[in-house]
């Protein structure tokens, strides 16, 4: 035989949120992959299968979007007080990196019912009935989240009739808190302003709220682009001019946030900032052909994730926009009409969404200590992954 035959490598195939991605365990990766480096991105990247000029990942378990090209690597905690420690890889769908830079909110939800499934959460914790609280790391952003995963007869409970839009089918609920989610040495805004001017060269200049909470963001008004905030994918996605637009203003936010020192660098971290423009509350149609009442929701906000717009919100986003919602004078608060929130409703491509936040403002700064929100997650399947062994 002149090549190799495949290598399997036992995964779980799982839904969290409105993203699905390929979950381990690190002990059951190759040696050469426990460690972080080029073996590890390069089996994740085959895993998923990329880099593909096509756009499909066909030769792999990615669904060939940001939401579905996605890789989570899971252990017991090293760290006192917590369960399991999470890191997260996006993986890119047409270029050969995974980015590691930030967490992914929605996957969160699913972290929980995969430790406690997989032997990584202590069996004294786990009720045999009602909630587990599985307290994770979170390794890309060391930050803590805490997971409320539902139990029954000592097993994870994934049915339910908990609805998410952007989830076609019902599941249970999971209640996921991000704790602390910006430290109180850290700068929440880190040009110091809660609005910024922010040139971009070619495109123009926009007001701008920049902030550091869950995911970094840069958000910045509908109006300002020439949109309205009720956008649906295509009419974003199918504009390359478009997309090319917000990628230079996503540059440009990420070298005022000091995230990269050259814009160049840009490129090799799509993963952050995020950035998203928001709107006062509008009436529009969902992806689904749901209408979506101005009266039912707060505002409106439209994200981007790798480059393309997402087709709900992303977990971090979310963060960011119920942070950032509650902190006045904000164009994310002053969209939800500049008044004081304790948790903000918003309307999405897929929907709505509610987020809350507990913030304080203290010596003249700004600090966030719980946002929360409402998830699901599902099991898809489990087994083995197989790549070449090459």
């Amino acid at each position: 035989m002149s090549h190799k035959p495949q290598m399997n490598i036992s995964a779980t195939y799982m839904r969290g949120g409105t993203s699905k991605g390929v979950f381990f365990s690190l002990s059951d990766l190759p040696e050469s992959a426990q460690e972080a480096g080029h073996a590890r991105d390069s089996l994740l990247l085959r895993v998923i299968g990329s880099p593909d000029p096509y756009g499909k990942q066909t030769d792999g378990m990615g669904g060939a979007t940001s939401s579905t090209s996605k890789s989570v690597i899971l252990s017991k905690s090293a760290k006192d007080n917590h369960d399991v420690d999470y890191l997260f890889g996006q993986v890119s769908i047409d270029k050969p990196f995974v980015d590691w830079s930030g967490n992914c909110g929605n996957l969160t939800a699913a972290v929980g019912s995969f430790a406690i499934s997989n032997g990584l959460v202590d069996p004294s914790r786990i009720p045999n009935n009602g909630l587990c609280v599985v307290r994770i790391w979170q390794a890309n952003i060391n930050k803590t989240i805490v997971a409320h995963v539902p139990i029954t007869d000592g097993q994870v409970q994934e049915t339910g009739d908990f609805v998410l839009d952007g989830v076609t089918f019902p599941a249970a609920e999971v209640k996921v808190e991000f704790v602390d989610p910006v430290d109180d040495d850290e700068a929440m805004f880190p040009t110091g302003n809660i609005v910024d001017d922010l040139h971009v060269p070619n495109v123009g200049e926009f007001k701008a709220t920049m902030i550091n909470a869950g995911i970094p963001t840069i958000f910045v008004n509908a109006e300002s682009l020439g949109y309205k905030g009720t956008e649906l994918q295509d009419a974003i996605n199918s504009n390359a001019e478009a997309l090319s637009r917000f990628e230079k203003i996503r540059a440009y936010g990420a070298l005022k946030m000091g995230l990269i020192k050259h814009i160049d660098e840009a490129a090799n971290c799509q993963h952050t900032p995020k950035i998203a423009y928001v709107a006062n509350p509008a009436e529009y149609i969902t992806s689904s052909g749901k209408t979506v009442d101005a009266k039912s929701i707060d505002l409106v906000v439209r994200a981007l994730s790798m480059g393309k717009l997402h087709h709900a919100m992303m977990g971090t986003a979310a963060v960011a926009i119920a942070t950032a919602a509650a902190i006045p004078g904000t164009l994310v608060n002053i969209a939800a009409g500049n008044r004081e929130l304790s948790s903000v409703t918003f309307g999405h491509p897929s929907g709505t969404l509610k987020v809350g936040a507990k913030t304080l403002f203290n010596n003249d700064l700004w600090t966030v200590k719980k946002v929360s929100m409402s998830r699901s997650a599902r099991t898809l399947m489990k087994g083995e992954v197989y790549i070449p062994n090459d």
